[in-house]
């Protein structure tokens, strides 16, 4: 089953641009199936190369303009999956761009702090970038209708929204799922050139999907993982390049009592949390609903606003005081505030908030009210 992925209206409006074109995104997201959809309109004119291959990427690698034209034809649109495979991609993107006139190139990448390191440089002014999420509820809902959708939610955060699992049958997502995190998790973070503890990784990434919705210390973390703090950083920014879990910093402009140091980290998948600590208990059997919902529904935003175009600054709000606030989202000098529960309708507004920010809003976002704030 082929569901047509929202940036896809965005990636082929920047093709032939004379810019590379990079998709981003973590494995099995979908970022094969979404170049494949968009190669249907090139079939005769196109080439799809996967650089897991040790033959393709030996074919690409430290070549000059004139070995890749010979390698790659005169085709009109080329693919190169999984492009931070190749040594000094880079250098050989900027050799295509630069020569190869009237075509276009998409590479994709499942590690941005691999391809983006080999990158940046080369391809100054040469490249537009694209975020693959995994599966959103506004790309399922072209296969559920809204009673579906509805029915389906408690499962979607316990098993996440991973292409295979999320459309997958019964016990087949809790095999795929256990699959996805054996197979796939840890196979680029691990050959990234710092990383020499896997135990250390995995105990870190158990630690934060304990933690989620709480601020994060690194003091704290360093304690309960047994390395320092410095390596806690390291590993926690490869984390996020490898599209495992992002930040969320706190939100403040003038009030001496608000946080400014501690953050808080999600998962992109909440899936890949409840695996990590083998928890796929349905909602009833669960101590950490509040948790698992603030995370779910904070993804689902995320990617709302990137999929449909909407930049914004995302924050959360806490005092020392321990007044709270789970999402700020700042556009303009706008400030839009949402607090996030499973089910309860009820709204307990800070009052300290409202009168240091004065024509803000805030809204209650719960399991009756979600489609239109992940849908809109």
């Amino acid at each position: 089953m082929i569901i047509k992925r929202k940036i896809q209206s965005l990636v082929e409006g920047s093709l032939f641009h004379g810019k590379v074109v990079i998709i981003y995104g973590a494995r099995q997201v979908g970022k094969t199936t979404l170049v494949k959809e968009i190669l249907k309109n090139y079939s005769e004119s196109s080439s799809y190369l996967n650089c897991d291959e040790p033959d393709i990427r030996q074919a690409l690698a430290n070549k000059t303009s004139t070995e890749l034209k010979s390698f790659l034809g005169s085709k009109k649109l080329i693919i190169l999956d999984e492009a931070q495979r190749v040594k000094d991609i880079g250098l050989t993107l900027k050799l295509m761009v630069d020569n190869f006139i009237g075509t276009q190139i998409i590479a994709t990448g499942s590690s941005s702090f691999e391809l983006s390191n080999h990158i940046i440089e080369p391809l100054t002014g040469r490249k537009k970038e694209f975020f693959l999420y995994p599966l959103s509820l506004q790309e399922l809902s072209q296969i559920n209708d809204e009673l579906e959708m509805n029915r389906l939610l408690e499962r979607r955060l316990v098993y996440g929204m991973y292409p295979s699992i999320a459309l997958a049958d019964g016990g087949e997502a809790e095999t795929d799922l256990k699959e996805l995190a054996r197979s796939y998790l840890y196979k680029d973070i691990l050959n990234f050139e710092n990383i020499r503890n896997n135990e250390a990784v995995e105990k870190l990434l158990q630690a934060l999907a304990l933690q989620i919705g709480k601020e994060v210390s690194y003091s704290e973390l360093s304690s309960l993982v047994g390395i320092d703090k410095k390596t806690v950083a390291s590993y926690l920014d490869i984390l996020e390049k490898a599209f495992i879990v992002f930040r969320l910093n706190p939100f403040s402009r003038n009030l001496r009592n608000e946080l400014k140091k501690l953050r808080k980290v999600y998962f992109y998948d909440t899936g890949v949390r409840n695996i990590l600590i083998n928890n796929l208990n349905p909602l009833g059997l669960r101590q950490d609903v509040g948790q698992l919902w603030e995370n779910f529904i904070l993804s689902e935003r995320l990617k709302c606003n990137y999929n449909n175009g909407r930049e914004q600054n995302s924050y959360f709000w806490r005092t020392r005081e321990g007044q709270e606030i789970d999402l700020i989202e700042e556009k303009g000098g706008r400030l839009s505030a949402f607090e996030f529960k499973w089910q309860s309708d009820k709204l307990k507004t800070p009052k300290s908030f409202l009168d240091a920010y004065p024509g803000s809003s805030l809204r209650l976002i719960n399991n009756n009210n979600y489609r239109e704030f992940v849908m809109e």
